[in-house]
C-alpha cells in the first residue's frame, strides 16, 4: 500500500513528535555520535523557525518534540539575520533567494533532512564507510497542546528508563530532562513550556517541578499484563514525593506505545477532528475517520486505530 503524504500544518504554529531510526544493526550511536547529533540539532534549530520542546537520542533512533513556526511570523530581516549568523559574517546572501529561504526554514522535512544528512556524513567519515545510515523516512505525529504535549514529552524522556539504561530519567544526558537538570538549559536551547503554559503556570521553576513530578509518577508504574518492564525504584519515587510531588495517573507512559509515533494526529477529540478535515484528501479510504480514545490517557484521542502488540 502506498504511503500517504506527510501531514504538515504550514499556516500556523504546530508541534510534531518526530522519530527516526537507523538502518544499521545493533546500536551504532555511542557517546561521540550522540554528542555530535545533539550538536547538529542545536545548530540547525537556531537556523530554522523552530522551538525544541524535547528530545531523546538512543543507540539506534532518536526522538524530537519540535514546534515549527510559520514563515509569516518572520520578516525578511529575520531570515537574513539567521542565515548570516549560521554561515558567518563573510556569507554573501544570494539576491532573490528570500522567498526560497523563508519557505525552507519553516519546513519540518528540510529541518530533519539537514540534521540527518549531516550526521550521515559525519558517521561515514568517522567509521570509514559509505552508504545510508538512516532507515525509512522519519515518522511524524501532530501533537495537541496542553495535556497531550505533557504526555508526549514524558513518553520521550522515559525512553532510557524503559530501556533499562538509567534508574532516574535525568541521569541520561542525551534527553531533554537530562539536559535541563545537568546543564540548567543555560544556552536556552530548549523551550521551558513543558506543555504547562496552557495551564497558566508562569514560573519556569514551577513548570520544571510539576513536569518532574508528573514524569516520576509515570515512570514508577509497572504494567502487569505486559510482563516485566523497567520502572523507577519506588524508593526514588518516595524520595521525590517527599520533596513535593503528588501522585497522578499516567500508566500509559510506562511502556512502549505506538500512539505517540504512529497516530498521525494526537490530542483532544476536537483537535484531531479539525486537523483530519484538513488532510482528509490524503487518505485513500473514503470512510470517515473518527477520533479514537486512547486507553489510559483520559481525554486524548488518536486519528488512527493502532494495535498495541509490543
Amino acid at each position: 500500500m502506498p504511503r500517504i503524504s506527510r501531514m504538515i500544518i504550514s499556516e500556523e504554529q504546530a508541534v510534531y513528535h518526530v522519530m527516526s531510526r537507523t538502518a544499521l544493526p545493533e546500536f551504532p550511536m555511542k557517546a561521540v555520535e550522540c554528542d555530535f547529533l545533539l550538536g547538529l540539532i542545536k545548530r540547525f534549530s537556531g537556523l530554522y523557525f523552530t522551538e525544541i520542546l524535547g528530545f531523546c537520542l538512543m543507540g539506534n533512533h532518536f526522538h524530537l518534540l519540535v514546534k515549527m513556526l510559520p514563515e509569516s511570523d518572520f520578516s525578511n530581516e529575520d531570515v537574513k539575520k539567521r542565515i548570516e549568523e549560521f554561515y558567518g559574517d563573510d556569507y554573501a546572501f544570494p539576491k532573490g533567494q528570500l522567498p526560497y529561504f523563508k519557505t525552507k526554514l519553516s519546513s519540518l522535512s528540510e529541518f530533519m533532512r539537514d540534521i540527518k544528512v549531516n550526521f550521515t556524513r559525519f558517521y561515514n567519515r568517522r567509521h570509514n564507510r559509505r552508504g545510508y545510515f538512516w532507515g525509512d523516512r522519519f515518522k511524524s505525529v501532530i501533537v495537541d497542546k496542553g495535556e497531550t504535549l505533557v504526555n508526549c514529552l514524558a513518553y520521550i524522556d522515559l525512553n532510557p528508563l524503559r530501556a533499562g539504561i538509567v534508574k532516574k530519567p535525568e541521569e541520561y544526558r542525551w534527553s531533554s530532562i537530562g539536559y535541563h537538570m545537568q546543564t540548567k538549559n543555560k544556552d536556552k536551547f530548549l523551550s521551558t513550556d513543558f506543555g504547562l503554559m496552557e495551564f497558566n503556570v508562569k514560573s519556569e521553576k514551577e513548570r520544571v517541578r510539576r513536569y518532574r513530578r508528573y514524569m516520576y509518577h509515570a515512570g514508577s508504574i509497572d504494567r502487569l499484563d505486559k510482563g516485566k518492564v523497567k520502572v523507577i525504584d519506588p524508593r526514588l519515587l518516595k524520595m521525590e514525593k517527599q520533596k513535593g510531588f503528588k501522585i497522578t495517573h499516567a500508566s500509559r507512559l510506562r511502556y512502549r506505545t505506538r500512539y505517540f509515533t504512529d497516530s498521525g494526529i494526537i490530542g483532544s477529540k476536537e483537535f484531531v477532528s479539525t486537523h483530519y478535515k484538513q488532510f482528509k484528501h490524503l487518505f485513500q479510504s473514503k470512510n470517515e475517520k473518527i477520533p479514537k480514545p486512547i486507553q489510559g490517557l483520559s481525554g486524548i484521542y488518536s486519528l488512527k486505530r493502532l494495535s498495541e502488540t509490543i
